[in-house]
């Protein structure tokens, strides 16, 4: 299996890629690989709370899906860990719809019979990401007023694992 390639190949805003469809002809692409976000919401969720953390980003970026769920299984490892299952809620406020392409260019012996080069060099699936705007929150952490700092060290801990400055604003 091939090596993951670095965050800084796909960080950079480009024009989205989503136009997938049930229906073969609207389907320009062709296969979309599974997000790897198993929750979107976590935490007791139907309960009202006194404080509101967001962590936001600083730049307009493009993160890949792996890297949220990273970062969201930092962040609920440690509210799971200091509050316990049922004092906090915990969302991921983003989706990842772009569809990333990799033009993949053989190198070494052999490589000219096999490789297409620039010539159809429109490229296949490799990974989703989620597009964010400068500002945008990326996770969103309710929590009571006592866990407070627990909910800010969370999002600090998230911020490890994502590939830009964020940043942990108070919202409530």
């Amino acid at each position: 299996m091939a090596k993951l390639k670095k965050a800084v190949c796909w960080r950079k805003l480009e024009r989205p890629y989503t136009r997938k469809s049930k229906f073969r002809k609207k389907n320009f692409i062709r296969s979309v690989p599974n997000s790897k976000i198993v929750k979107y919401d976590m935490g007791e969720l139907n309960k009202t709370f006194e404080m509101t953390y967001e962590l936001r980003t600083k730049v307009p970026i493009q993160i890949r899906h792996n890297a949220l769920e990273s970062a969201r299984q930092a962040c609920n490892r440690w509210l799971e860990k200091k509050i316990g299952k049922v004092g906090f809620y915990f969302r991921v406020r983003v989706y990842p719809h772009h569809v990333l392409r990799e033009n993949p260019l053989a190198a070494g012996a052999g490589a000219d019979r096999m490789s297409t080069g620039m010539a159809k060099s429109f490229g296949k699936t490799v990974g989703i990401a989620a597009q964010l705007r400068e500002g945008q929150p990326i996770f969103e952490v309710m929590v009571n007023k006592q866990h407070e700092l627990v909910a800010k060290e969370a999002l600090h801990r998230a911020v490890h694992k994502i590939p830009c400055s964020c940043t942990v604003v108070k919202v409530s």
